[in-house]
């Protein structure tokens, strides 16, 4: 029971992603599934800390 509405909303989104035309930037697309990043250059200038985000959840905070 309830999913006529969530079904409704998934035949509209895929009706809209059928025949709506997009302009999609495949290139762009394929940069980001690939990993690639546009600004190489400042990357190796600039050295992030891959774990930086994560420093709030760190062993620590926890005790």
């Amino acid at each position: 029971m309830g999913r006529g509405r969530a079904k409704a909303k998934q035949t509209k989104v895929a009706r809209d992603l059928k025949y709506r035309t997009h302009e999609t930037d495949f290139g762009a697309l394929a940069n980001e599934l690939h990993g690639n990043n546009q600004s190489k250059a400042d990357e190796a200038d600039s050295p992030e800390d891959e774990y930086d985000d994560w420093s709030d959840y760190s062993q620590s905070r926890r005790d």
